[in-house]
């Protein structure tokens, strides 16, 4: 950043100002909030984590300096302030694919629009993988092709649902031209999400078991060799067995 495009020490200090002064309006939101919900501190919360941001890129900028604060990100950490008795809701979803096997895509497509009478004749949209893709997108369900991702030749990643809560519902055709541009995470009801960064925690935990069996076939070991040699010597010498009392 060039020297004439830089904040000057002036505006670093006036972000400092602005801190304090969000941070003095948290506490007092936070000790007369009147319940766990109460959007005044919602507010303030907002307000002091602007406030943080905006000071820590201008001492960055002006000093190459940051604070030791981090900024909550707004999918995770922002609390709800939806309706609590929500009259609509939006389900959000993403599902990505890695194209696996291509071949067998175009395949597939092929059979679709083998099977189409009105696909036009001599019009082989399948024959490209963009192609293939919205011929099965038209002929499937979302849900159907993620059951079935294999047979298409695609291979799941990563996926996300988001259930988000409004006060009404839309009005037809409102959001098509831009459909995911006004999501606000503060809004989400509940989220499910699946990944294979999961998959490798679980995997992490496991890796403990062969361990602790290895430890188990140790100390039984280390039981046998530790049995009283007179008894061992006496199974050795074919000495009798002693009285048993029959039952």
């Amino acid at each position: 950043m060039s020297d004439a495009a830089q904040p000057t020490a002036a505006e670093v200090r006036a972000a400092a100002e602005a801190v304090k002064t969000a941070l003095d309006r948290h506490l007092a939101a936070v000790e007369r909030r009147s319940g766990e919900e109460d959007p005044a501190v919602y507010q303030a919360f907002n307000e002091l984590a602007a406030a943080a941001e905006a000071y820590d890129e201008l001492l960055y900028d002006r000093y190459d300096e940051v604070t030791p604060f981090e900024i909550p990100g707004a999918d995770d950490t922002l609390p709800y302030t939806g309706p609590e008795e929500p009259n609509a809701l939006s389900v959000l979803i993403r599902r990505d694919y890695a194209v696996a096997e291509p071949q067998r895509l175009m395949a597939q497509a092929r059979r679709i629009e083998a099977a189409d009478d009105e696909a036009a004749v001599g019009a082989d949209v399948a024959g490209t993988v963009h192609g293939a893709l919205g011929i099965l997108f038209g002929e499937f369900e979302a849900d159907e092709i993620a059951s079935r991702h294999k047979e298409f030749g695609l291979e799941e990643g990563d996926s996300t649902l988001w259930v988000t809560a409004a006060d009404e519902s839309a009005e037809p055709g409102e959001w098509l031209e831009a459909p995911f541009d006004q999501v606000d995470s503060q809004r989400v009801v509940c989220r499910f999400d699946v990944s294979a960064v999961f998959d490798d925690e679980f995997d992490d935990d496991d890796d403990d078991v062969p361990a602790l069996e290895e430890d188990l076939e140790t100390d039984l070991d280390t039981d046998l060799d530790d049995e009283p040699d007179g008894e061992e010597d006496d199974e050795q010498d074919g000495a009798p067995e002693g009285p048993r009392a029959d039952r």
